[in-house]
């Protein structure tokens, strides 16, 4: 038995690395090869960033390291993980023999119509031994192809769970800064009301003395009530905010360290965009959608080697006797060698149609590749257009609130002293509060472009796990 076995063994050690998968070669860049404008080349590159000192508020630190610890989405890319690297396990096994103990025992009773001695026999039979399951010999690289298509889906898993803690970082800050500054706008806008209140007051005790009209007093009655509108109006989007942001986090939210405004936020703005197609190393996404293209193309292997014969060996060796105490006497050896060679011949086109299978999801990954990598351009080049924009954006933004502060101020100053008129006060406070809102939120989109910026360039990778070597 082994004199027949181990010979086969070593052939198919030798011949099972061969693969009739096509070579892996990485589509052309369907990208220019740099990004517009100039950047900050002495800067740091995002990879080098972790997300602790891209974020300084502490605040902000401790919602992203709860939402780290319980973030459902990401405990179910871990758990995707765990499960695809099982499969890999099954798919892997099938590349060495397996050998099984055995032991069995029978008795049976024959008819005398049926017995040759024209007398009903009892016969009686146990074996004990290791047996060889079926077992491919891989000439052709089809089990060796499946098991490198199961690897490939495991690593794409693996860079799936990187993608995700780099987007929950990336969403859980940008949920974080979009409370704040609900907040912020909320308390101006209580400012806001609790002034307009004070004017409707003194609007009433002016029209109880004739000092002013009935018009005017209806529109200190309006722009009290537009306040508490925008009041009501911010109370509700900011509780929305917390619930998103618990959401995200995955439990309550308690014992922060106290918040900071969005002007002190002290995220970093300068970071070293680099070429495209170093894209291809830095995103997890990028290598998910080639680790996937990988699967796609050893799964051709597979259905190539379809065509060609397959060899199978089964056997055992062992022990059989007729009665127990006999099994491990002298002579008691039994065995059994069983190759299986099987070519198909007629099969009404299934091999053929798996081919052209295994070629269309192969194109459709290069397809869903591409089209990972323009995405992946824009998102950066969108980023880096906004954090050229949005500085002047605030910056102007920033002058038109301290304008119409100071306009407010005059016309106040030049009603008091009966030169204009009450219209020109409210629209004056209408303005101020416009702005004053108008500020926060392009504080916002500034803030989110660098928290985009940061993310779609790979930022917060050095925080994920150790990558899965190929072995």
């Amino acid at each position: 038995m082994k004199k027949h076995i181990f010979p086969g063994l070593i052939v198919a050690a030798v011949l099972g690395g061969c693969s009739m998968a096509p070579t892996h070669e990485r589509p052309t860049l369907p990208v220019p090869d740099a990004f517009a404008g100039k950047t900050n080349t002495s800067a740091k590159k995002a990879t080098d960033i972790g997300w602790k000192e891209f974020f300084k508020d502490v605040r902000l630190q401790a919602v992203i390291q709860t939402a780290l610890e319980n973030n459902r989405d990401l405990k179910i890319a871990a758990l995707r993980i765990e499960e695809s690297r099982a499969l890999y396990g099954i798919q892997r096994a099938d590349r060495l023999p397996t050998i099984n103990a055995a032991a069995d025992g029978s008795r049976a009773r024959t008819p005398a119509d049926l017995s040759s001695s024209d007398a009903s026999t009892i016969s009686t039979r146990y074996d004990v031994g290791v047996s060889l399951a079926s077992y491919e010999l891989d000439f052709f690289g089809r089990v060796k192809s499946l098991s490198d298509a199961a690897l490939s889906t495991y690593l794409a898993t693996e860079e799936a769970k990187r993608s995700a803690h780099i987007s929950l970082v990336a969403e859980v800050a940008k949920a974080y800064l979009a409370e704040r500054a609900f907040a912020e706008q909320y308390a101006l806008a209580e400012k806001s009301y609790a002034a307009r209140e004070e004017s409707l007051k003194l609007a009433k005790m002016r029209f109880k003395v004739g000092a002013t009209s009935a018009l005017d007093l209806a529109q200190y009655e309006s722009l009290m009530q537009s306040a508490k509108v925008s009041l009501v109006t911010l109370a509700r989007q900011r509780a929305q905010a917390e619930n998103a942001l618990a959401v995200l986090t995955g439990k309550p939210l308690a014992d922060l360290p106290p918040a900071q405004a969005l002007s002190a936020q002290g995220v970093l703005g300068d970071i070293h965009a680099g070429l495209p197609s170093e894209l291809l190393n830095n995103r997890p996404d990028l290598r998910q959608a080639e680790q996937k293209l990988m699967a796609a193309n050893a799964n051709i292997g597979a259905a190539r080697a379809a065509f060609f014969p397959r060899i199978a060996l089964t056997g055992s060796y062992g022990t059989a006797s007729s009665s127990l105490s006999g099994l491990f006497e002298s002579g008691s050896r039994a065995w059994s060698f069983a190759p299986q060679l099987v070519m198909p011949i007629f099969d009404t086109g299934r091999n053929i149609n798996n081919l052209d299978l295994a070629w269309a999801r192969k194109n459709i990954a290069v397809a869903e590749y591409e089209k990972a990598i323009q995405v992946a351009f824009r998102e950066v080049a969108d980023a880096l257009v906004g954090r050229k924009f949005l500085v002047q954006q605030v910056d102007a933004q920033d002058a038109v609130m301290k304008a119409e502060a100071e306009r407010l101020k005059l016309s106040e100053a030049r009603y008091n002293s009966g030169i204009s008129s009450s219209l020109d006060v409210l629209d004056a406070q209408r303005q101020l509060f416009s702005a004053e809102q108008a500020l926060v939120q392009a504080r916002l989109l500034q803030l989110t472009n660098s928290i985009d910026l940061y993310r779609s360039l790979g930022g917060g990778i050095s925080d994920t796990l150790p990558f899965v070597e190929k072995k």
